[in-house]
């Protein structure tokens, strides 16, 4: 009994799963350090089997002759796998850019309410972070997990292939576009966010200097901590409970975003 296994389809599974494992490290939530790596890879490879015909056929629509880069030399084949590599990473990035916005916002309510002081190292994100900061990082992750919008995130990974075909150059002025326009949602998403709070608390600052200006015997800045973890604890839930809808346009946003990239 001898198993034939085609070389282009060899090929296709390991590129596919190539560029499935690259988003993989740095997309949330896969990118969370509590996922084990063989989990991650195992995930790669189960996907990249399940999305490798649908790649072949559109690279095979667009012309570009997929599956021949191993009969053609190891360097040819290095070279695909390496853009696959970048590929990847780059959607990637996108994602996590887009979803950085409520990180963002959790770390700007800690520094206006007071809370950055007591920041504490995370092991899961291998990163310094005060409580509302990380509390919005976790929330995020569970909502995405919760609400099922992790297979809206991996199906904008399969419509990729479509729009980026294997064997595609990446457009990198498409790119730079992509990334600065995530970058600039990320800063107007975190201050939709927080932005209500920290204005409270702001004013909160500017009404304690003018009582310290008035009555400076009365020391407003001893008060002024506990008055603005009580103002942070009291709105942030306001913030808090808009989360899953927040959630749920951060993901749409990222698919767009990554079919961006591609085109």
């Amino acid at each position: 009994m001898q198993l034939v296994f085609p070389l282009a389809t060899i090929e296709v599974v390991m590129l596919t799963g190539v560029r499935i494992a690259a988003f993989l490290i740095i997309a949330p939530p896969f990118a969370n350090r509590a996922i084990p790596g063989t989990v991650k890879a195992m995930l790669a490879g189960g996907l990249g089997l399940a999305v490798a015909p649908r790649a072949a056929k559109a690279s095979a629509e667009a012309g570009l002759g997929v599956g021949q880069s191993i009969a053609s030399g190891t360097a040819t084949f290095l070279g695909d796998l390496l853009l696959q590599v970048l590929v990847g990473l780059a959607l990637g990035f996108v994602v996590y850019l887009v979803f950085a916005a409520v990180q963002s916002a959790g770390a700007a309510i800690d520094m206006f309410g007071g809370f950055q002081l007591a920041s504490a190292f995370d092991p899961m994100s291998m990163t310094n972070g005060a409580q509302w900061s990380r509390l919005y990082q976790l929330t995020a992750i569970v909502l995405l997990f919760a609400s099922d919008a992790y297979q809206v995130v991996i199906g904008g990974l399969a419509r990729s292939f479509d729009a980026l075909p294997l064997g595609a150059d990446l457009d990198l002025a498409a790119l730079a576009h992509t990334l600065t326009t995530g970058l600039s949602q990320m800063f107007v998403a975190a201050l939709q966010i927080a932005g209500p709070l920290i204005a409270v608390l702001f004013l909160a600052d500017v009404g304690l200097g003018l009582l310290t200006r008035v009555a400076p015997a009365l020391n407003a800045f001893a008060l002024g901590f506990p008055l603005k973890i009580l103002l942070t604890l009291v709105l942030g839930v306001t913030a808090y409970l808009a989360l899953p809808s927040v959630v749920a346009a951060l993901t749409d946003e990222s698919v767009t975003a990554m079919l961006g990239v591609a085109r």
